[in-house]
């Protein structure tokens, strides 16, 4: 894990175990100092129905998995000669593991036993009656969230698009179909692909927290993250996860991640 004077997270590539933010300040030399290994993150057994980390529960954390494919669908979409349908299916290949690695210790679950074609055995199913919900960001977070479904075996999706004005980067909620109040316990994965500046999915978060959940109930999935929008959520979310592909280390003056991956929405759906 990261001292105490690092002042991002991510994800330790031996342990799965995320840096934490401690520190304002956010620079290019810090991302450098984070040590990104193709080595497996070690897998912690399911011990009950929510993730615990007593030391860590009142600061965010970011995580970025270690493992090489998320590496290698991050460069599939960075590459600027990618097509269009290819870059899709990049962008959903990468959401699959990104929410399979968010899901990890945090889905309730239930125990019993089941009679198989050789025996009885003692089984853990995903439990159905506590509600799970993805919130995907549009457009590119269709995208990302495209295969919530095969991963996530009971979901409710709600749809929120938020756009972003190019000149003020200020956003604006265009589409709400988020539920007027969340059923108690409900685990929320929000997906957007790109956290730049931080205004739409501090919006994002705000609407879902004004409808009963809390932070910790709140995963953050996202191809590509930003220091700005790190910082940000970090100030206002104790107890927030991210989950990103890559980290980048600064924006251009129009709020673009460099070197990033251009406009995800346009290059998801060549509009």
């Amino acid at each position: 894990m990261a001292s105490s004077h690092t002042p991002f997270l991510g994800c330790s590539a031996h342990t799965h175990t995320p840096f934490t933010f401690s520190s304002p300040a956010l620079s290019l030399s810090h991302l450098q100092n984070f040590s990104y290994s193709n080595r497996r993150a070690s897998i912690m057994p399911m011990q009950a129905t929510t993730e615990k980390k007593p030391v860590l529960d009142n600061r965010m954390l970011v995580f970025v998995p270690p493992h090489p494919l998320i590496k290698h669908w991050v460069s599939v979409l960075r590459n600027e000669q990618t097509p269009c349908p290819i870059f899709r299916n990049a962008m959903a290949e990468l959401g699959r593991l990104l929410m399979y690695e968010a899901s990890r210790d945090w889905l309730p679950t239930i125990s019993g036993e089941i009679q198989s074609p050789l025996g009885v055995a003692s089984v853990e199913f995903i439990d159905p009656r506590e509600p799970v919900a993805v919130v995907p960001i549009l457009r590119a977070g269709l995208a990302l969230a495209e295969h919530a479904s095969s991963i996530l075996p009971a979901t409710n999706t709600y749809h929120l698009g938020v756009s972003r004005d190019e000149e003020t980067l200020q956003p604006t909620v265009y589409l709400n179909k988020l539920p007027k109040k969340f059923s108690e316990g409900t685990r929320v994965f929000i997906v957007d692909p790109m956290l730049a500046t931080g205004g739409t999915i501090v919006t994002a978060i705000d609407l879902i927290k004004e409808r009963g959940v809390e932070n910790q109930h709140i995963k953050v999935v996202a191809a590509v993250a930003c220091p700005p929008a790190l910082q940000k959520l970090s100030e206002k979310y104790p107890g927030l996860h991210v989950y990103a592909g890559i980290i980048d280390p600064t924006l251009t003056d129009k709020g673009m991640i460099i070197p990033g991956l251009g406009d995800a929405g346009d290059r998801s759906f060549g509009t």
